[in-house]
Formats: structure tokens, sequence, C-alpha cells
């Protein structure tokens, strides 16, 4: 009896699917809704210790330093990725911001270094704080803001993104300032 082609394809797919799970093994997520929150707050807990690091190798005259007059102060990029941390980490959280309606960018009272590594040091407990308030379960729910719809998880994640990239930028502003940065924290 010959089988006919379409029947022949439906075969071998089937034979081709049932070797790959047996080859595989079967499909587990990577980490559970628990374990990815577990990790998340360990990531904000390291980034707030390099940050720390970053605010403490400069120098006080540094605070209020800009390479060039049209971009941010050492002080502006600290502040501004404190602000956009409130923002990404509430928007993915629930959590009250706090300093809401600040711009705390703009603000001169945090332009000191004692003042800035104060505020600074608070957004991150925030975060800290909201992720482990997070129901690990509701981390793939949606949430919109403004003409964005992401996941819980992905606010989040865009927040440790953006406050990674601004504390890079400072790396520049420590080394026109004579110091090296601190080493890379990675794990």
């Amino acid at each position: 009896m010959k089988l006919q082609i379409p029947a022949l394809l439906a075969v071998t797919a089937l034979f081709c699917l049932a070797a790959t799970n047996l080859i595989a093994g079967p499909v587990h997520p990577l980490v559970s809704d628990d374990s990815l929150k577990v990790q998340m707050v360990r990531d904000w807990e390291r980034a707030k210790a390099y940050t720390k690091a970053y605010l403490d190798a400069m120098p006080e005259d540094g605070v209020t330093f800009k390479p060039t007059p049209e971009i941010r102060s050492f002080a502006e990029q600290m502040l501004h990725l404190s602000n956009a941390t409130i923002f990404f980490v509430s928007t993915g959280t629930g959590k009250a911001k706090i300093y809401d309606g600040k711009n705390l960018e703009k603000s001169d009272e945090y332009k000191t270094k004692a003042a800035l590594t104060k505020i600074v040091m608070e957004c991150y407990d925030y975060a800290i704080e909201a992720v482990k308030g997070l129901d690990a379960t509701k981390l793939s729910e949606p949430v919109s803001m403004g003409p964005n719809k992401f996941s819980r998880y992905t606010w989040v994640t865009k927040g440790f993104e953006h406050q990674t990239h601004h504390r890079g930028q400072c790396t520049i502003y420590i080394r026109l300032k004579g110091v090296t940065p601190p080493n890379e924290m990675l794990f």
C-alpha cells in the first residue's frame, strides 16, 4: 500500500517532533516566577552597590561637572537615573511613586555629594522594595502607560536597563576628573 504525499509528510513531521522531544526532554520553564523575582531583587541590589561605588568615586568638585555645556552634569545624570527608576518600577509594580511630580534632575538641593548619594540610594531602595512586594505570578500581566503596553516584568527590566545606561555614561565623567571608575560588578 502506497502512502500519499500529504500523509507521508504528516508522519514525517510527527516523527521529527517525537525525536526532538526524546532528545531535548520535556519542556520546562528555565525559572519559576518566584525565582525570577528573586533574581530581579538581587540585580537591583547589585546595581545599587555599583552605583554607590560610582558616587563614592566622584570627588565633591565633580558632582556638578559637565564634560560639555550642553549635556547633563554628573549629578543630573544620577538624578535622571533616579527619576526614571521610580517611573519604570512604579509602572511595573504598581507601587506609589516617591517624589511624585518632582523633577529630581532639576533640583539644586541634591547637587552636593552627600545629598546626591542619599537621594539616589533612596530611589534604589524604593525599587528594591517595590520588586520585593510584587506578586511574582503577575510578572507577565500587561500594564499600559500612554501608548506603551508591556508586562510588569518588562517595565521593571526597562528601568534596570535605563539605570545601567546612565551609570555607564558617568564613567567618562569620572575619568575626566582623573579618577579610575569602579570595576564592573556583573555578579
